[in-house]
């Protein structure tokens, strides 16, 4: 093999998302050689600009960022990548069964289903702070909550279902799916994650707007944090380049690639969990490990957008937020317009079984359904498109899924030790191996920085 497609570093990284280039820019720093190969034409895994025109985007992959997400917004600032409030003022909608009603603030007018919502935040909250972020497995319960569904552990305690369709709500976006999907320990643990090292998870903080995990949103999109990080990196990140093959021994690992192969001391991975199972591995990665990794698939997601002249939903007092039960398509929709106000931008949600149920249906049905969706929140005039674009991340081949990985009954009590387990001079980052946000930009960032320290510290 020539030259050209030899290379030596002191770390491969493979990935460049969030959590690869934080590991890769804390290594940086540290005086290591670093290359970062990543399998897309891109930088940013699960975050992706769509440009409007005119200099204008909004994001059709990961957006949002909040309280102790104190990483990510650092990182950020540090880059010169500025946020604003994402909550619009107005009044929000809630639709059941066709029927829309406003509302203001976070609660919606279901009189039969809060007072059993209240109930389950409350129980939710109670088990939740009894569970390690670091550790879900050593909970005081974890064998009998990760025996058994979130919905099944709901119901348990004579939830109704009004109120497991509200939090399904949340989970359609959150997970990519519904509380039947998931172990009761991994949705709890899921909460606990909702904060950081002096701040207790709280479902209120997971789901919340203002002062909530969906406070705040990027100037410029949240792929341009990626974007500037990989222009920090200085030619180090090499796109186009996934990873076929790492083999590793005493001497040092060997990483094949369709861009070359590097031969390293050392390796961060930080892609997802299944995507990572499907590297060919010498020696083979520790069963237990690949066992877990096979068990951690993505969500099911698409992200669904309508682009209009004006947010023409403002004028008559609306926010442009919609929670819509029973018969949607999308559960959640957002204004996801550009923060000098131009062009409107309305985006929804189609997720777990709605994206089952619509994923394979003709473009045009979808989009049809997509926009009635939208109506039932802010009237016919959500028909009067410019543009319209959909990003289905399980048709994502370095994805295929979203928005993050989600564990069945019995996974994390079986497997969940072997989660960010190092094997030999190989290292695990992504934001789905991270103690606190799991799943979110700041996960991403801290496991990424977390990974880069575990490997410093081994020298």
């Amino acid at each position: 093999m020539n030259d050209h497609w030899n290379h030596r570093t002191d770390v491969v990284v493979i990935g460049a998302g969030l959590a690869g280039l934080s590991a890769a820019r804390d290594l940086v720093a540290a005086g290591k050689s670093v290359a970062v190969l990543e399998a897309r034409d891109r930088v940013g895994g699960r975050l992706l600009n769509h440009h409007l025109g005119d200099g204008q985007i909004t994001e059709i992959g990961g957006q949002f960022v909040g309280p102790t997400q104190d990483r990510i917004l650092a990182l950020a600032k540090d880059v010169g990548v500025d946020t604003y409030q994402a909550e619009v003022p107005g009044e929000n909608v809630y639709v059941h069964d066709g029927r829309a009603k406003r509302f203001s603030g976070h609660t919606p007018p279901d009189l039969l289903a809060l007072p059993d919502m209240g109930l389950a935040l409350a129980r939710i909250g109670k088990e939740a702070a009894r569970i390690d972020p670091a550790a879900p497995w050593k909970a005081p319960k974890a064998l009998e909550l990760d025996g058994m569904t979130y919905e099944t552990w709901l119901r348990k305690a004579e939830i109704t279902g009004g109120a497991v369709d509200l939090v399904n709500i949340f989970l359609n976006s959150a997970y990519g799916g519904e509380a039947r999907d998931a172990s009761a320990l991994f949705s709890l643990w899921y909460v606990a994650t909702f904060g950081d090292e002096t701040h207790p998870g709280t479902m209120e903080r997971g789901t919340g707007t203002a002062g909530g995990a969906q406070d705040s949103r990027f100037v410029g999109g949240s792929q341009l944090v990626a974007q500037r990080l990989a222009v920090e990196l200085d030619g180090r990140v090499h796109l186009s380049a996934p990873v076929r093959r790492v083999t590793q021994d005493s001497t040092g690992v060997t990483v094949i690639s369709d861009a070359g192969v590097w031969h390293a001391e050392q390796v961060i991975v930080a892609i997802p969990p299944l995507l990572a199972s499907r590297i060919v591995w010498d020696p083979l990665l520790p069963p237990q490990q690949d066992q877990l990794f096979q068990r951690l698939p993505f969500g099911t997601l698409m992200k669904c957008v309508a682009v209009y002249d004006r947010p023409f939903w403002r004028e008559e007092g609306l926010s442009g937020m919609g929670l819509l039960r029973g018969g949607s398509p999308l559960r959640e929709m957002f204004d996801n317009t550009p923060p000098d106000g131009g062009p409107g931008v309305l985006m929804g949600f189609l997720g777990g079984k709605e994206w089952r149920k619509w994923a394979h249906r003709p473009a045009g049905e979808r989009r049809g359904a997509v926009l009635r969706s939208f109506a039932q929140v802010v009237g016919e005039r959500a028909f009067e498109t410019v543009d319209y674009v959909e990003q289905d991340w399980t048709a994502e081949q370095w994805t295929q899924g979203g928005p993050t990985s989600v564990a069945a009954p019995g996974v994390l009590t079986s497997y969940g030790e072997w989660m960010g387990r190092a094997f030999g001079r190989v290292h695990w980052a992504g934001a789905e191996f991270s103690p606190y946000w799991n799943g979110f930009m700041d996960g991403a960032v801290r496991s990424g920085q977390d990974a880069a320290a575990e490997l410093l510290g081994q020298n």
